[in-house]
């Protein structure tokens, strides 16, 4: 019948396939990229990579023609974590023979932080790649943000996870209205949702590029900082804004499109606050992150300030207003889990002659941005049902009789959202600890465990090396401490509850 959505045959094959196949076929754009550039060599790493991909894909596709999928939504669920866990493993069978110099456990590191949209530089020196394999690098991480914004709204919010379980009537891991699916709805939605939003991503991605392109920056580093924002990974193949050519100009498109990782009112009606008109203005994600944005801004140059006033009075305007970006840019960098650092962050450090803090950057990446976004972090929208509970708490303190007028705030807010958030935040404070006890067991510092289980658990992988005084060089580590990392950032792109929600039984039971 004409409007409705039918699934065709590619949307009938298994989920984990369909994305190996893609991710094959994405190895042909490094391949093209080195021929042009008579880097045969590694041309021939990505192309014959991706045809073997597509070849095991086709076969398995022919072996399982006539099987229907049987797991539903937990069965997608479950494909989404092969994504994350499996998947690098042939993605990284490229970058191991390109780069030719690193063991594959590297590599696989390397794809695990990229797909996840953690970020973290295994390869401290971006010399020592190719441009080819710098453009591999940033499309792994834009891909794994298009499936995160696809998962968001195809899989975790009809499972109430991801950040849902505040506002959806269903209890995580479970669907609301589970005698109202039929099997073919889970992936009737997956295709209806990314049918929606590929083009939209991919649309906002250009745009970031062409902007980078108008704006002076080099044709790849563009590419590369365009792909990093919209996934909110932070690969640069230059090491950073401080060698692009954009300048602060670069710097201002970049912390545009940053918005999107607070909200996504637009792709997703569970995020709203209610009505067609105005919806912004009033949602308290976006709210909570501008306040955090602009709030936490206004303190650091404040101190700034005031240290410079101490230390040299006559100071031009022009450098303390560059300070001031540098904070607001960095500040909402690491927010939203992106990880760029301003060129003029330094800047504002050296204009105080203070150093701050890295428990600013790696409070702001646990806080993370918002539901259904590429961002990671306990998000958002958990963080303002806890402030909500807790006004309420106060409340009861003044007038112990008082009714719950919180309610009238906050109706999107589930009657026990407050409590499942604060499982959650107990669930990511767990998980810190015992991912850094395990680092620290396989010989790292306390110091250094800590910034590392927080730049993993929250996907901001430059946390790494912007938040200690020394830098932490992850080529250094143990082959365990890297393969405990893997996993605590696997754990912290899928979140705890949704690991948790694969241990039912209705999904092993088929």
């Amino acid at each position: 019948m004409p409007g409705r959505t039918k699934p065709g045959a590619l949307a009938r094959l298994p989920l984990f396939l369909l994305i190996w196949g893609v991710a094959s076929l994405s190895m042909w754009v490094p391949a093209s990229h080195a021929l042009i550039r008579d880097q045969h060599a590694v041309s021939r790493s990505f192309f014959y990579s991706g045809l073997l991909g597509v070849v095991c894909v086709v076969l398995i596709a022919l072996a399982r023609s006539g099987r229907p999928a049987r797991h539903g939504a937990l069965g997608q669920l479950l494909a989404l974590l092969a994504t994350f866990a499996v998947l690098p493993v042939f993605l990284a069978v490229p970058l191991h023979d390109a780069v030719q110099n690193t063991r594959f456990l590297n590599a696989y590191f390397d794809m695990v932080s990229a797909i996840t949209t953690t970020g973290a530089d295994l390869f401290h020196d971006p010399s020592r790649l190719d441009a080819s394999v710098h453009l591999w690098r940033a499309q792994v991480g834009w891909m794994g943000g298009l499936v995160m914004w696809i998962a968001a709204s195809a899989i975790l919010a009809p499972l109430s996870l991801g950040g849902f379980e505040v506002t959806a009537s269903g209890q995580p891991g479970r669907a609301a209205a589970p005698a109202q699916a039929s099997p073919a709805d889970p992936r009737r939605r997956l295709v209806r949702v990314t049918m929606a939003l590929v083009p939209v991503y991919c649309g906002l991605t250009v745009a970031v590029w062409v902007l980078l392109l108008i704006a002076g920056e080099r044709s790849l580093t563009a590419l590369a900082h365009a792909m990093s924002v919209m996934a909110t990974s932070g690969i640069s193949p230059v090491g950073g804004l401080e060698g692009g050519r954009a300048g602060m100009t670069g710097e201002m498109i970049l912390f545009l499109f940053m918005l999107f990782a607070l909200s996504r009112l637009t792709f997703s009606g569970d995020t709203a606050a209610g009505g067609r008109h105005g919806r912004l203005t009033r949602d308290p994600e976006f709210l909570l992150g501008l306040t955090i944005v602009l709030g936490l801004t206004a303190l650091l140059f404040l101190r700034h300030w005031l240290a410079a006033f101490e230390v040299r009075a006559t100071e031009e305007g022009a450098q303390a207003l560059r300070a001031l970006w540098g904070a607001m840019f960095t500040v909402m960098s690491f927010l939203t889990t992106t990880g760029f650092e301003s060129a003029d962050w330094n800047q504002a450090q050296h204009w105080s002659g203070l150093r701050t803090s890295g428990l600013i950057l790696m409070g702001l990446a646990l806080i993370g941005g918002g539901v259904a976004t590429t961002a990671g972090g306990v998000k958002l929208l958990r963080v303002y049902a806890l402030y909500l509970n807790g006004l309420r708490e106060l409340e009861r303190l003044v007038h112990p009789s008082s009714v719950d007028g919180g309610r009238a705030r906050s109706r999107r807010i589930r009657r026990d959202g407050a409590f499942v958030a604060w499982v959650f935040f107990m669930l990511f404070a767990l998980s810190v600890t015992l991912v850094t006890m395990t680092l620290a067991a396989f010989g790292s510092s306390f110091e250094q465990a800590l910034v590392l289980s927080i730049a993993a658990l929250s996907t901001t992988g430059p946390l790494i090396e912007v938040a200690v005084e020394t830098p932490i060089r992850l080529a250094e580590l143990s082959a365990p401490a890297k393969a405990v990392l893997c996993g605590a950032m696997v754990l912290g792109r899928l979140e705890t509850l949704a690991i948790i929600a694969l241990f039912t039984p209705d999904l092993w039971r088929n």
